[in-house]
């Protein structure tokens, strides 16, 4: 048996911990663009010449007969616009829910993740760049409905599916039709997004998901551009959205050395996310490793990311956390008002929980997020 009938058969099984395929050269034997599965985009105009205009990201993507927008995933076909990956797997596991990082979201149970390849920028130091910088044809892939994946949440008793890995942005229509098929069956969707998507679609998104996660890059315009090839302003967009839209959202800070870790970049990040989002939001500020195109530098050091945690936290946000540092008390969740340990954690672990109905057992403080 090869290795994608391997997957295929696994995925169908329900398997727990398909790996994201590895990025490989295309084939002479690949099947040309009309024979690629393709199911109708959304968000898109048809413009002179067979042309269209892509309207899921900032982007706005203009893409000849034939062409694909900068994803890989979005096509032209004779002025229709298509994605290549709806129902399409490429990675599934099941993780802990604290592995997206969601804190403060059904903490200790589990998340069906999957994803399609794609992605709508380029971070330097991504970790999954086999599967986000990837065309489809370039990675192993097997069939996965909506209905497919929700069934099996529902048979195994899983709480909720996460759309993760790569972008779930450039997979919308996949995404936004898991969300419907699992909420139909009680099954809660989030999503763990770089947040660079137009008001629209992201709409959407809030109508069906109960959670989403931002990877929130940096706070100033230079590392966008020239580390991730985005942009700030509609990301910061998309966080004000979420947060009026009333969808639970956390944050996660990659913390680079040299290139984001500047205390009063920190600082202003920081207030802002007050004033804008307010200061129950939890930020996790996470340790880089070298990986991708930055392999020239070292770790984060942990000193740097305590200094991170400390600038936060004076800056008057409540759930501040430090991320790839297992057994440091960052990880912990504690009482804003009386200051007790309240989840304690061991990496995606929960070692107690003492939370009751959303509650400090000690002084009654209401603690938010979904419990």
């Amino acid at each position: 048996m090869d290795r994608r009938s391997f997957c295929r058969g696994a995925a169908a099984l329900g398997g727990a911990a398909l790996a994201a395929g590895a990025l490989r050269p295309l084939r002479a034997d690949e099947p040309d663009e009309a024979e690629r599965p393709a199911h109708q985009a959304d968000y898109w105009e048809r413009l002179a010449d067979d042309r269209v205009r892509c309207l899921l990201c900032p982007r706005h993507c203009v893409v000849g007969p034939g062409g694909r927008g900068v994803c890989g995933v979005r096509e032209n076909r004779s002025g229709t616009y298509y994605t290549l990956v709806h129902g399409r797997c490429c990675s599934e596991h099941i993780d802990p829910i604290e592995k997206k990082p969601l804190f403060h979201f059904r903490p200790g149970t589990q998340a069906w993740s999957l994803a399609a390849p794609g992605c709508n920028i380029e971070c330097r130091f991504c970790q999954n760049w086999e599967i986000s910088q990837a065309r489809p044809e370039q990675v192993e892939m097997w069939d996965r409905s909506p209905e497919a994946i929700a069934a099996a949440c529902v048979e195994r008793s899983i709480p909720s599916i996460a759309l993760t890995y790569s972008e779930p942005v450039v997979w919308f229509e996949y995404g936004r039709d898991i969300a419907a098929a699992a909420r139909t069956r009680g099954v809660d969707t989030v999503v763990i997004s770089n947040g660079f998507i137009e008001a629209e679609p992201l709409r959407e998104w809030c109508g069906l998901v109960r959670a989403i996660k931002i990877d929130f890059k940096a706070f100033t315009q230079r590392f966008y551009r020239d580390v991730c090839s985005g942009d700030l302003g509609p990301v910061l967009d998309t966080l004000g959205r979420i947060r009026d839209a009333g969808v639970w959202l956390e944050l996660v800070l990659l913390i680079v050395p040299t290139l984001n870790d500047d205390e009063t970049e920190v600082k202003a990040m920081s207030r802002w996310i007050l004033q804008r989002l307010g200061p129950d939001v939890p930020v996790h500020f996470t340790r880089f490793h070298p990986m991708y195109k930055l392999t020239n530098l070292e770790p984060t050091p942990v000193a740097t990311l305590e200094r991170c945690r400390e600038i936060a936290r004076a800056e008057g946000l409540h759930f501040v956390y430090l991320g790839n540092v297992p057994r440091h008390p960052g990880e912990n969740t504690y009482c804003p008002q009386c200051g007790k340990i309240l989840i304690e954690r061991l990496g995606f672990t929960i070692l107690e929980n003492r939370l009751k109905n959303g509650h400090c057992p000690d002084c009654d403080a209401a603690i938010p997020g979904l419990w």
